[in-house]
């Protein structure tokens, strides 16, 4: 079966002349939106970005302008992936047509989210149960590029992320299903739906899907996902499993520069480092009173960390104010404030007074 790889043609490992995997940030819910794509981007870009799962009803529907507003990117977050979701081939064919005629670069099917409204509709972790409905979403996924081509003169590739199994493991079955229906990439959860994220991700089943797709003589990408921590986890991971590509998701909550390049993270630690030496130093001496600069967890100083929660905090109200609550950037809260002299207690005021980009501004300025 002819594979439309596109970009994905650069990311397989025989193409890449090494043995590192490439890096990708997983898709997820009021949190991998257009204003924290951007502060992940110009903080420390992954190779491939993808947005947060997109309904293919809702894009299809009268509200559509609304929901589209989670699909806006920049040239510089490219590669992008437009991550839909649905049950309906209908739908998804149209959604597609829809996201490849935007300029995304590639579409991917949500076959593996665990939420119960999801669920519910037939669609995310669902569709492992329900096989015959999957094949049909990917077939109306192909059909909508096509509409798309007859458009621009482009195709791009189509890729799935799943789990390994509904309620036990189905790699034997599930997995040769879909590497059989001609897809550029998939990411495979090393967990089942029933698992949730309750126990840990088994990266060997990781490598039984690479396993599987070898002996099948197909070229499909192999993603790995869960429970990676940071960029050297991934490594070693994607060593033990073979995989060509890894996916980190909670990760990233608090530390956009998780994905930087070893070099520009060095310059930016050694810069810090070298401001918090001296502020520990005034600290020790008696000529300062606070260790409030002083991160004990990350080489990112907090005044960097606390700046980019500003940062991160307008952009989100520049661009989503209008459609999404504010009180969304609270869950954000936590994860920029943790580590350091003070930071309970400045984020219980971020918690009961940062309702708006301006409040939070105005209460890390008065902190720092």
């Amino acid at each position: 079966m002819q594979i439309e790889y596109g970009f994905w043609e650069q990311f397989k490992k025989k193409n890449r002349g090494d043995n590192n995997p490439f890096f990708v940030l997983a898709p997820m819910a009021d949190v991998t939106d257009a204003a924290f794509r951007r502060i992940v981007t110009t903080h420390g870009k992954p190779d491939v970005l993808w947005t947060e799962f997109v309904s293919a009803d809702g894009l299809m529907s009268p509200g559509r302008e609304v929901l589209a507003r989670d699909l806006v990117f920049t040239e510089a977050e490219r590669p992008i992936v437009a991550q839909l979701f649905s049950a309906h081939p209908d739908m998804m064919r149209g959604a597609v047509k829809l996201c490849a005629l935007m300029g995304f670069d590639g579409i991917d099917i949500n076959m593996g989210c665990p939420d119960k409204s999801i669920e519910k509709q037939g669609a995310g972790a669902g569709m492992i149960k329900t096989p015959d409905i999957a094949v049909s979403v990917i077939n109306a996924a192909k059909a909508g590029i096509e509409d798309a081509f007859l458009e621009t003169g482009k195709r791009i590739p189509l890729s799935v992320k799943t789990r390994i199994g509904y309620n036990k493991n189905e790699i034997d079955t599930w997995i040769p299903l879909l590497l059989s229906q001609g897809l550029a990439a998939l990411t495979v959860h090393a967990r089942t739906r029933k698992e949730l994220s309750l126990v840990p991700a088994r990266w060997e089943h990781v490598r039984e899907v690479v396993d599987i797709r070898n002996k099948m003589g197909v070229e499909t990408v192999i993603i790995g996902n869960g429970d990676v921590k940071d960029i050297e986890d991934g490594k070693s991971r994607a060593q033990v499993s073979d995989c060509d590509g890894v996916m980190i998701g909670r990760a990233i909550f608090g530390n956009p520069w998780l994905f930087a390049k070893d070099q520009d993270k060095k310059t930016v630690y050694k810069k810090n480092l070298i401001k918090d030496f001296f502020r520990n130093v005034l600290v020790r001496v008696g000529l300062v009173k606070d260790r409030y600069w002083l991160n004990i967890e990350s080489d990112i100083s907090v005044h960097d960390r606390l700046m980019a929660l500003v940062e991160h905090a307008t952009l989100f109200e520049k661009l989503l104010g209008d459609i999404k609550s504010f009180a969304i950037m609270k869950k954000h809260f936590k994860a920029y404030v943790h580590g350091f002299g003070g930071a309970k207690e400045l984020r219980v005021k971020l918690m009961e007074e940062g309702n708006t980009a301006r409040d939070v501004k105005r209460i890390i300025e008065e902190f720092l």
